[in-house]
């Protein structure tokens, strides 16, 4: 079964631009496959603009959406994405409903980082150029997108490496893509092309001498920008040299197939060149051709002058080419797609706990146990009854000892024994149903598999508060699986932002919901809990999990800090 997919470009699809072709071959052979894709994009033209407005209205069912007006991008804009291109990306995104989220170029102040820090769906991030990594400019907002962010795609290493040092995290190579039935070797004419750029001047004039000994060949010097200028072409080769411009795929197809050798510019794009390799033509690529672009006058002159070399390097290229099509291109995506689909959590639909009595369940909570609480457990629950708390869970700080005391009292409470384990720098896990104590400072995977192996339940607390050490959003991802329940509400964090995001990703991947007062004083219980069926062992609280409605009694946090540092001071002076 195909998914709905939606690709997000920043650039105006009403012009040509080397990512909107990116993004519209994978979105042609994605449908081949079975998908439902939807373009959102920008675009100059009223027309485009009056249809995207008449498709969000008739639900988002067609297949390029312009949501707005087109605006100058660049690393450098200061200018914000307006209020109604805003709002019709929000209606987009909610009417679509879509399984997955692929921004293009999301390190830019665009539609496509909005998009992915927006978007309720599976996120995909693709960079193409390392010229384009500017934005969010502040540590918070990169960290909150890389959290909405489930795969990292990069059309080259040079570009993973530049984008891992402003968002962190495990990049897939992938390619440009090319169209291999547009470009096919054609009959090669004694024709060069060059890729020319105002800035490489000694690239072309290198090229321009050798030309002058090689009389049968032609030169095109090849414009992929706009607004690049006009070179100077010598007076005595005027009726050899050209000039062209071709800013997208259809308009070079018929000059690089029939051009025999391809001279890329030192910063041109990646995709030219991809295409030139697909048309078979011969491209002069040295190793040290940055550092002396002089060589590229000999080393074009080499290829012109041993016809035999010519053709085996163009065949070598067309063969590499036939791989890095925008049919395997849609291949790959599919199969990471549908991998990412499958992180989202199925529930059953039954409910066997359907006849029992509710209760209501505060699953984080410590004692004096914990280095940071007085609270003595019979005075813990004691207060938690009076609370009219059904069960909770005692979840002092890498230490079992209180929650081992709360099973032997007696007590109505049903007592879930746990332990709040301290990692090594990857925040802290709660371990549910436990036997007995885990060390502190292991690795977050070591820490939930040690849970596991007393076939406890691991549950994460307050993933999102980054006032606090927290797993960073690969180590989250990375373990997703084994996390049994995901904390989307406790009551003493600072800002409810955080608790917000919790929920916000816990939706997103059908998880299971945990909430807790994270009490350190009394007054702190029951600030935070679950409205959950009765539930008697292990399995039948992971059960009544599915049907349970979080319980948010907020007090005052300054209040109930100062009453944990009141009491903290007494203790020292004790």
């Amino acid at each position: 079964m195909g998914l709905r997919v939606c690709l997000v470009t920043p650039f105006a699809w009403s012009r040509p631009h080397d990512v909107n072709e990116h993004v519209g071959g994978l979105a042609r052979e994605l449908r081949v496959l079975g998908h439902e894709v939807t373009v959102l994009a920008p675009s100059t033209r009223a027309a485009d603009l009056v249809a995207g407005r008449r498709a969000l209205l008739d639900g988002v069912s067609a297949d390029v959406i312009a949501l707005g007006p087109a605006l100058p991008v660049s690393r450098r804009s200061r200018i914000g994405v307006p209020v109604g291109v805003r709002a019709n990306l929000a209606l987009a995104l909610e009417r679509g409903r879509f399984d997955i989220v692929h921004g293009f170029e999301p390190a830019l102040p665009s539609l496509s980082y909005l998009a992915l820090r927006d978007s309720h769906a599976l996120g995909v991030a693709t960079f193409l150029s390392a010229e384009r990594l500017g934005y969010p400019p502040g540590k918070p907002q990169r960290k909150r997108l890389l959290s909405r962010i489930d795969a990292l795609l990069a059309t080259s290493q040079e570009v993973a490496a530049a984008a891992a040092l402003r968002l962190p995290g495990d990049y897939r190579i992938i390619y440009a893509g090319v169209d291999a039935e547009l470009f096919q070797p054609e009959q090669k004419r004694k024709l060069i092309v060059l890729e020319w750029r105002p800035a490489e001047r000694q690239l072309a004039r290198s090229v321009l001498r050798e030309l002058r000994e090689l009389p049968e060949w032609e030169l095109v010097l090849l414009r992929t920008k706009p607004l690049s200028g006009r070179p100077t072409i010598p007076r005595a080769l005027s009726g050899r040299v050209s000039v062209r411009t071709a800013r997208d795929g259809a308009s070079r197809a018929a000059l690089l197939n029939d051009a025999a050798i391809f001279v890329p510019a030192l910063d041109g794009l990646d995709r030219v060149s991809l295409e030139a390799a697909a048309a078979g033509a011969a491209i002069v690529a040295q190793p040290r051709l940055r550092e002396q672009p002089e060589l590229a006058g000999a080393a074009t002159a080499r290829l012109a002058e041993d016809e035999a070399l010519r053709e085996r390097e163009g065949r070598q290229n067309r063969k590499r080419a036939e791989g890095q099509t925008f049919v395997e291109l849609a291949h790959e995506h599919d199969t990471l797609y549908r991998k990412l689909a499958k992180r989202r959590r199925v529930a059953p639909k039954d409910d066997p706990l359907t006849g029992r009595e509710w209760v209501v369940c505060d699953l984080h909570m410590h004692t004096s146990w914990s280095h940071d609480c007085a609270i003595e457990v019979p005075d813990l629950l004691t207060h938690a009854e009076t609370e009219g708390l059904g069960a909770i869970a005692i979840t002092d700080h890498n230490v079992f000892g209180g929650a081992r005391e709360a099973l032997g009292a007696t007590t109505s409470l049903t007592v879930i024994p746990g332990e709040e384990i301290k990692t090594d720098g990857q925040g802290e896990v709660i371990g549910l149903f436990l036997t007995e104590e885990i060390p502190r400072g292991m690795s977050f995977g070591d820490t939930v598999a040690a849970i596991h192996e007393q076939e406890g339940i691991a549950y994460l607390p307050h993933p999102f508060d980054r006032m606090h050490s927290i797993p960073d959003a690969a180590t989250l991802r990375r373990h997703l699986a084994a996390i049994d329940v995901f904390e989307v509400y406790n009551a003493r964090l600072l800002f409810d932002a955080y608790n917000d995001e919790a929920l916000r990703f816990a939706r997103k991947y059908n998880l299971t919901m945990g909430a807790g007062s994270d009490a350190h004083v009394l007054q702190g219980v029951g600030t935070g809990a679950l409205r959950m069926r009765e539930f008697h062992d292990r399995e039948e609280f992971l059960v009544s999990l599915r049907s349970a409605q979080v319980l948010r009694r907020p007090k005052s946090l300054l209040y109930l800090q100062s009453l944990k540092w009141a009491a903290q001071a007494k203790e020292r002076v004790r």
